[in-house]
């Protein structure tokens, strides 16, 4: 009986290793199928981030914009006055942020000239004694009559000369580390900033960079409106 009883489980063991084979053989290639997903999720794991990156990477991707909340905001934005997280061509993610910061300021200030100087010549100011090629002009038309006379020419040449002069702190500044805020050129002949704290400073800072913004969308509408009528200001 013993050896009937080995003899059928031999038999049986002999069953299972041809039907294991039969198995193996007719399924080679799931089983490769099988091998190669294994290797690649193998792979993929070792590239794969740490749990608190995947926590950071996430928050960073769920935080929006202030100003435009329909968008991710901008990380490179942070720490900078005036913040509300505008940069929906995300300029930030390729251009360094003081480069940005300087021309939002330059062109900021020189819109809040403009708008003051294109205004006073409609309301009449002049600076006497002016030349007869000036006679009747208003701030539209002056232009043209302007380059016909060179003085915008004059106007183009010094501009230029400034704008060379200024970058050598702008290029500073990027390049070498001087330290220098963006648009700082250490010019408050009033004082405005004498004696005054940190945050004092950046309360007046964030005035001047809301002034500015305001200014360049003032410029753009003033001279636009003025072309559309033709008429003395207020343009209407």
């Amino acid at each position: 009986r013993r050896h009937r009883g080995r003899g059928r489980c031999n038999h049986c063991l002999y069953l299972v290793l041809i039907l294991s084979g039969f198995v193996t053989l007719q399924i080679p290639r799931a089983k490769m199928k099988l091998a190669l997903l294994a290797s690649l999720f193998g792979a993929a794991a070792a590239f794969a981030p740490s749990t608190s990156q995947g926590a950071r990477s996430l928050t960073a991707l769920n935080e929006k914009s202030t100003a435009l909340p329909f968008l991710e905001y901008p990380e490179n934005l942070k720490g900078y006055v005036g913040d509300v997280g505008f940069d929906p061509f995300r300029f930030s993610d390729f251009v360094p942020m003081d480069f940005l910061r300087e021309a939002e300021l330059k062109h900021g200030r020189i819109c809040m000239l403009a708008w003051t100087g294109f205004v006073a010549v409609d309301l009449g100011f002049r600076i006497f004694p002016l030349p007869e090629a000036y006679e009747g002009l208003t701030s539209v038309t002056a232009h043209d009559a302007l380059v016909k006379q060179g003085a915008m020419g004059q106007l183009f040449l010094w501009m230029s000369v400034a704008e060379v002069i200024s970058s050598v702190a702008v290029m500073q500044m990027l390049n070498e580390g001087s330290g220098r805020k963006p648009g700082d050129f250490g010019l408050d002949p009033v004082g405005f900033l004498k004696g005054k704290s940190e945050a004092e400073i950046e309360e007046m800072e964030l005035k001047e960079i809301t002034h500015c913004r305001l200014a360049m969308m003032a410029f753009s509408g003033v001279v636009t409106q003025a072309v559309l009528t033709q008429g003395p200001f207020p343009y209407v």
